[in-house]
């Protein structure tokens, strides 16, 4: 397409489109980001204000649900007063949620003035060639010219059959289609007329179906997340949806008709996208967010302020590093309270090492690290001994005619019976997707690279020492884990299983690009156990004694099972102290499934024990479960600092803990490493959490039940729906939306100089789409980052004491208060 002689209305159009479109990925790098991103130049209210007054959506909790939160004791009328006061507002100004959306209007008028619901007539066209054209897999046959791009492929289908891709096939349009230097403005021209609106008529058109438009957005620039690669662009889909309006307007109204332009009286795109001066029912939400973020964060705070430190201990049993996940929590503190010498800690879940992993027998590489990474390493996977039998029903002689008849008459019936014990008796199946499947445990992984010249894929294959060693050492003393190594070091790498989930991808280790974390523990592992690497690092001041085993493993947060790689190679004794550790892990993951269960309403609170890890591995295979676990939901606290910190206060498994030791970092260098992967990857999982929640079916992607998986790429409702970039309700509707508090255990001053030092991650903090604070290691005294500064904090109140952790997390299904437990809490 030309791109001379621009349209400055169309220019805007799609420089806007691009930047607040959705940015969500295909299902299989379903990544957490911040769902409002394109409003985060902004300070975080005002954002959600011009969001809110531009699109239509929801950004607050309504008026009854905060005035519920407050006769529940969730937001302090303190913190209330204070708020109004501030904004100079009284609290008669009620919290409604403004109706106003100032797109979309011109959209309207083919109903109320042509009395023709043209977004109706096509869609569905639009969205099934765009479906089919973008497929993973789902379809039988491939789309024709698949590589050659979206417009060329469909203009061949258009020549080589016997009925016109754009419906109708007018005259007008299909012309207008083969010709090569056919633009937006020639088509605009006859739907629209007048060139100043041109820009408003696309940028309403792409907005009444901003899934499809995002996710096309997104593969022009970063064509990777698809396996079977399409080319397309934003530009040539916008082309060809209208095509397709041109030509239904052509065989309904003729050709001779009144031109959009010349009805329309509204104002311009110009005027639209500029932001409006904040109004007072914004005003007084902003105050009930405010109050009920702050109520929670002087909980936090307080307890933290308040927890006494545990007593120190150089012996260790063992040492377990899980990745920050939230959901590991509960799990590292039932692990500490079972085996008071074994010491736990945090790390993003990919361990520090980032490659792409290609199993045995595939033709495809993925991503093992956070998505903004671009990893020039290649793992890859040999002697696997998980062989998948092959399924007759995906056989190509089932897509024939004669084939597909006969399969169906025999295979059929017993798949049948077999779904239907399924729902009786539901056990892991091949549909089910399972973590423990990503890798075959017992299998060979080429982490040492050969020769410097040996690349697949463009990417090397495997690390040389020196950069095992720059991982390993970089990882190690980001955690704080220098010295007093245990005999036996578990790196527990996370994942899940569930069964009939599209969002699988999202319950994954999101450090991991939304896969399992355990070729990274196992990476690990060989490079921190490799006897070179050693060397090197004995060279560099860190000593790791000939004692010390790393250890790869996975833990299933869905199933709450642990799965440990390599114990074949194991010499006896360690064999023999592991076994007595597992014995301990075993009875965490018990306790844990325990407290979590809580959380699901049709699971008694009163079950033995050992029931609840059972009712957890069945919800995990069980066709009928919309929620195998509740993943991130409730998550609102990142916490950067000594596990003496975080110890004794119960967090209500709500915290993305990540270890670091100041006292290894008095500049701050290693702290800001951690903030610029840990603001965007946690405040990201959290706001998206924020606005599902707030707004499930605009920012969110409402229920699960009536969703089809549209060519591996996304979800809709129905067959010719728009997709659904957001979260389903049921991963949201136990969630609290406050933004992330993240606490960091150092001084202020060099807390706030750590997060500056990129500007990227401190818009973040600058604008307070995250909250900040800071807690000082020896004095505990807190500051606050409010109005571009650190202020100190003084908490109000005193934390409550638990004395009993099962009893109180048992005492409701609710989120809890944050408290202080007892040194020793595992019964």
């Amino acid at each position: 397409m030309q791109k001379s002689n621009r349209n400055p209305s169309v220019e805007l159009a799609l420089h806007e489109l691009k930047h607040l479109l959705p940015t969500q990925g295909p299902l299989k790098d379903f990544i957490h980001h911040n769902t409002l991103h394109a409003y985060q130049h902004l300070p975080f209210h005002n954002g959600l204000e011009h969001a809110a007054r531009l699109t239509g959506v929801k950004v607050y909790l309504s008026k009854s649900e905060f005035f519920e939160k407050k006769n529940n004791g969730e937001i302090n009328n303190f913190y209330l007063e204070h708020e109004f006061r501030k904004m100079g507002l009284t609290q008669s100004q009620e919290p409604i949620n403004p109706q106003e959306r100032r797109i979309l209007h011109m959209r309207r008028l083919w109903k109320k003035h042509f009395h023709l619901d043209l977004d109706g007539r096509v869609h569905s066209t639009l969205f099934r060639w765009i479906g089919s054209y973008l497929d993973q897999g789902i379809a039988i046959w491939r789309f024709p010219a698949g590589t050659t791009g979206f417009l060329d492929a469909l203009r061949k289908m258009d020549k080589e059959s016997f009925v016109s891709v754009l419906g109708n096939g007018s005259a007008r349009a299909r012309k207008l289609f083969h010709a090569p230097k056919t633009t937006i403005e020639d088509i605009l021209k006859l739907i629209v007329g007048d060139e100043s609106l041109y820009g408003l008529y696309i940028f309403d058109q792409q907005f009444a179906h901003p899934g499809w438009s995002g996710l096309v957005s997104l593969l022009e620039s970063e064509p990777e997340p698809l396996i079977a690669r399409r080319k397309i662009s934003l530009e040539e889909f916008i082309l060809f949806e209208l095509l397709l309006e041109l030509d239904e307007l052509d065989a309904l109204l003729g050709t001779d008709r009144e031109l959009m332009g010349s009805i329309y009286q509204g104002p311009k795109l110009e005027e639209i996208l500029k932001p409006l001066p904040t109004r007072s029912e914004y005003a007084a939400l902003r105050c009930w967010q405010e109050a009920y973020e702050n109520t929670y964060y002087n909980q936090v705070l307080r307890a933290l302020n308040q927890a006494p430190a545990p007593a120190a201990t150089s012996e260790r049993d063992f040492q377990a590093v899980f990745c920050i996940d939230d959901r590991e929590g509960s799990l590292r503190r039932y692990i500490e309270a079972l085996s008071p010498k074994a010491e736990t800690l945090g790390v993003p879940g990919f361990f520090g090492v980032e490659f792409f992993y290609q199993p045995e027998n595939s033709f495809y590489v993925t991503k093992l690290c956070p998505a903004p990474v671009n990893p020039k390493y290649l793992i890859k996977q040999s002697h696997s001994q998980l062989h998948r039998k092959k399924d007759l029903h995906l056989e190509s002689s089932s897509h024939s005619f004669v084939g597909g008849w006969l399969i169906s008459q025999t295979l059929g019936f017993w798949s049948a019976f077999k779904l239907f014990l399924q729902i009786f008796k539901p056990s892991l199946s091949p549909a089910t997707a399972t973590s423990l499947r990503h890798m075959d445990k017992v299998s060979k992984l080429t982490v040492e690279n050969d020769h410097l010249h040996h690349h697949e894929h463009g990417l090397q294959v495997g690390f040389t020492i020196p950069e095992m060693v720059e991982r390993v050492y970089n990882m190690l003393f980001s955690i704080g884990l220098t010295q007093n190594f245990a005999d036996l070091v578990y790196l527990v790498g996370h994942g899940s299983s569930s069964i009939n989930n599209p969002h699988y991808a999202a319950y994954d280790c999101g450090a991991c690009s939304g896969r399992p974390g355990s070729v990274n523990a196992r990476v690990f592992a060989h490079m921190a156990n490799h006897e070179k690497v050693r060397e090197l690092l004995k060279e560099r001041g860190l000593i790791i004694p000939r004692t010390t085993l790393f250890v790869g493993a996975l833990h299933d947060t869905t199933r709450d099972e642990i799965e440990f790689f390599e114990e074949q190679e194991w010499p006896q004794d360690f064999l023999n102290k592991h076994q007595k550790n597992q014995t301990i892990f075993c009875q965490a993951l018990e306790l844990n499934a325990r407290e979590r269960s809580r959380r699901f309403m049709n699971t008694p609170l009163s079950l033995n024990p050992k029931n609840y890890n059972d009712r957890a591995k069945i919800r995990s295979v069980s066709l009928f479960e919309p929620r195998p676990e509740l993943n991130h939901a409730t998550n609102s606290l990142c916490i950067v600092g000594r596990r003496s910190l975080t110890q004794q206060v119960f967090l209500d498994r709500r915290a993305f803990l990540n270890s670091y030791d100041a006292s290894l970092d008095p500049d701050g260098q290693i702290l800001t490493r951690i903030l610029n992967a840990a603001v965007p990857v946690c405040g990201g999982i959290n706001l998206e959490y924020y606005f599902s929640r707030v707004d499930n079916q605009k920012l969110g992607a409402g229920s699960k039940l009536p969703h089809n998986v549209m060519g591996l790429v996304g979800v809709a409702n129905g067959i010719d729906g728009d997709l659904r970039p957001g979260l389903p309700s049921q991963m949201i509707e136990v969630h609290d939306p406050v933004r992330l508090l993240i606490v960091v255990e150092h001084s202020h001053d060099i807390a706030l100089l750590a997060v500056q030092r990129n500007p990227a991650t401190f818009e973040w903090v600058k604008n307070e789409w995250v909250r900040f604070a800071s807690i000082h290691p020896q004095t505990r005294e807190i500051h606050f980052y409010t109005d571009g500064t650190m202020q100190p904090f003084t908490p109000q109140g005193e934390a409550p004491q638990i004395d009993d952790i099962m009893s109180y997390v048992h005492s409701s299904r609710e989120n809890l208060p944050i408290g202080i437990m007892k040194v020793s809490e595992a019964k």
